[in-house]
């Protein structure tokens, strides 16, 4: 398994299932990150980092990566850090 060197974001909130699958495969793999609360109400926050308003939203600044959609999170995830 390989550490990012610098902690990955990850734009969510905690009652969509989605971040939670997210958010579960950082435990899985051991991965420290930094949960940056969205307030379902005002994504203007999350529209700003990544140009839409869903989330879950990752931010990897080891690979100047921004990515939407939990499923494409969860596989990039694995590919590089699994």
């Amino acid at each position: 398994m390989t550490q990012p060197d610098e902690m990955l974001e990850l734009y969510q909130f905690e009652g969509c299932p989605f971040c939670s699958k997210v958010r579960q495969k950082f435990t899985d793999l051991g991965i420290d990150f930094i949960a940056r609360a969205v307030d379902p109400e005002d994504r203007s926050r999350v529209e700003e980092v990544s140009g839409q308003t869903n989330v879950p939203v990752l931010v990897d600044p080891n690979t100047d990566t921004v990515m939407p959609e939990s499923d494409d999170i969860v596989d990039y995830l694995e590919e590089h850090y699994g």
